[in-house]
């Protein structure tokens, strides 16, 4: 076998990552890093993750670059097919430069959707906000200037499950991937979670599992706390339990009230959940069971 002579490809149109979970067992990365080279692939970048000796899980991620990537990833996809078979192994192979398409749904609440707003319009979010959805007109006046169609649907209790058809229409309607959920204060329909799993990505304002439902800046403040949380999370039909991908914490005391619980969770939600989405589209999470393995 000749040997390979690497020519450095523009890494901005030939970036590839795959992912891998399997039971643990020898030669996962030898196996994978030769399929790799045998195709010509330079390695960027490799990081990998062994769970509990009890459990015996093994995760992987490599980025690498590849000439062409682009045109063959559908036949290293079938190429690679045997060796997932062989080790058990629940994988994606993905092209990072393409962008995941996002649609964002909110209620009243600006200060979360400004952040993404924001990120996307400096080009730090490299994805497409193809659609905002609302259950409220507010926001109306911030997302139509940047170009970005706005849907009103509005939601109560006994519409949620008629308008979650609409939802689906829309969401089919501009080939949306990712869902964002920047303080949509409406539960989602299990029809929608089963669509998009693991593809729903939710902002709740406090440290789960505490204070779990609505209100828990107040249910915080009834309980005294001296810190308040931000998590963002993949959502499933349990209300608030789904696997957790970021969060972060902030100090408080006695003197604190309701409003300025709020005032600092604000910024930590703006964060976190931008966090989140950030590693989502680059590809850098894993769900295993109901935990996440993020590389980051």
């Amino acid at each position: 076998m000749k040997p390979h002579i690497y020519i450095p490809a523009p890494i901005d149109s030939n970036r590839g990552s795959i992912i891998v979970s399997c039971p643990e067992r020898l030669g996962i990365v030898a196996t994978v890093t030769q399929f790799l080279y045998e195709h010509g692939a330079n390695i960027l970048n490799s990081d990998q993750f062994s769970s509990d000796p009890h459990e015996g899980f093994f995760f992987l991620r490599i980025e690498f670059c590849m000439e062409n990537f682009a045109k063959r990833i559908d036949h290293l996809r079938q190429q690679f097919m045997p060796i997932a078979i062989r080790f058990q192994m629940t994988w994606r192979m993905t092209h990072l430069m393409e962008r995941k398409k996002l649609a964002i749904f909110v209620s009243k609440e600006d200060h979360v959707l400004r952040e993404l707003l924001w990120r996307w319009n400096i080009k730090e979010l490299k994805a497409d906000i193809v659609m905002v959805v609302s259950n409220h007109p507010d926001m109306e006046p911030i997302v139509t200037p940047l170009g970005i169609p706005y849907y009103h649907v509005p939601v109560t209790k006994e519409t949620r499950e008629k308008m979650a058809d609409i939802h689906l229409e829309l969401l089919e309607k501009h080939r949306a991937d990712t869902l964002i959920l920047a303080r949509y204060m409406q539960i989602i329909p299990g029809k929608i979670i089963e669509r998009f799993p693991n593809q729903i990505i939710n902002i709740h304002h406090s440290f789960l599992p505490a204070f779990i439902g609505g209100k828990p800046y107040h249910q915080a403040f009834a309980r005294g706390v001296k810190l308040i949380g931000a998590t963002a999370h993949y959502v499933t039909e349990n209300l608030d339990e789904g696997p957790i991908i970021e969060q972060d914490v902030s100090r408080v005391n006695h003197r604190y009230q309701v409003e300025d619980l709020k005032r600092v969770g604000r910024d930590l939600e703006r964060i976190v959940l931008a966090r989140a989405v950030q590693w989502h589209i680059n590809d850098q999470i894993i769900v295993h069971d109901n935990k996440t393995i993020v590389f980051r």
